[in-house]
């Protein structure tokens, strides 16, 4: 698979959202199992977690574990897997999801993981979204006290502004590696992040690249289920009959073209549809196509 930049490291350019595996509807423990070892077959070097997912009112920390799991029990080579979690959300028993970014709690949490991981510094670790009732810079702040400290390798931040991103990268400097926000051919408000991280040299990595989590299931090489982002945007369908491949290919081949910083990271459940999904990384797309895809989108 090809690679892109990361900090000063390079990763697949297509990764793993792991959190399909721990939360409701999730799969067995082995079909889980053979999710992840699919995406490492398949080049993915960029397994994305958080601690808070896992079941309403469950023990923090479930897809942690199965992730440190995976990587135990895969026969090969996982030197350069980049394993980033996240901190400063929960999910108490009635399936919301709550926000705590004050520092002590950033730093409990680090601990936390780095114990479900088995590491002794975790390789990307994330805000997960601002906490409004906690000064962003406070929270910024235990970033890098983490970095200084070594227990955390790369910060990044998710669900943020730009004004949010111009703050964290006077706080962390080159350091802030990463931005994770939704973005998708339907949900592109965004745009703005994702132009700010390629002028900066950051990462920008898209959560629900392909329209959600519960609308991205794959039937086939070529066909998706009823999914809401690829139904208003034909353009997809007919360049994925085209190149003879699923639409999920060309959504993500087309994220790709965007930015040399653009890194996605479609969530999965089953081997097949995350091995589809790491096809995209050596797919690549005319002019002409990106034209007809941008134009689908609305993006200029």
């Amino acid at each position: 698979m090809r690679t892109r930049p990361l900090g000063d490291l390079r990763v697949g350019a297509v990764g793993l959202g792991a959190m399909p595996l721990s939360i409701e509807g999730r799969p067995d423990e082995a079909r889980a199992l053979a999710t992840v070892h699919a995406a490492l077959d398949a080049g993915v070097t960029l397994l994305d977690t958080a601690d808070s997912y896992h079941l309403p009112g469950a023990e923090p920390g479930h897809n942690e574990r199965l992730l440190a799991r995976a990587l135990a029990t895969y026969g090969g080579d996982t030197s350069d897997v980049l394993v980033t979690t996240k901190g400063g959300r929960g999910r108490p028993s009635d399936g919301s999801w709550t926000v705590a970014g004050s520092p002590p709690h950033l730093k409990s949490a680090v601990e936390a993981s780095l114990k479900r991981l088995g590491v002794e510094a975790i390789g990307l670790y994330q805000l997960h979204k601002p906490d409004p009732a906690v000064p962003f810079e406070d929270s910024v702040g235990a970033l890098r006290e983490l970095l200084d400290e070594g227990k955390i390798r790369l910060a990044g931040i998710s669900n943020t502004t730009t004004d949010q991103i111009r703050r964290a990268r006077a706080i962390l400097g080159d350091r802030l590696a990463s931005v994770q926000n939704q973005y998708s051919p339907a949900v592109r408000h965004s745009e703005p992040e994702l132009r700010l991280c390629a002028e900066l040299g950051i990462a920008f990595l898209p959560w629900s690249p392909l329209g959600g989590i519960s609308r991205s299931s794959l039937d086939g090489p070529s066909k998706v289920a009823s999914d809401d982002a690829f139904d208003a945007f034909d353009a997809f369908h007919a360049v994925a009959r085209e190149h003879g491949v699923s639409p999920q290919q060309i959504c993500l081949a087309w994220l790709l073209a965007i930015s040399p910083g653009v890194i996605p990271i479609p969530g999965a459940s089953r081997p097949e549809t995350i091995r589809d999904s790491a096809g995209a990384a050596d797919l690549v797309l005319d002019a002409q196509e990106l034209a007809r895809l941008d134009a689908a989108a609305g993006r200029e």
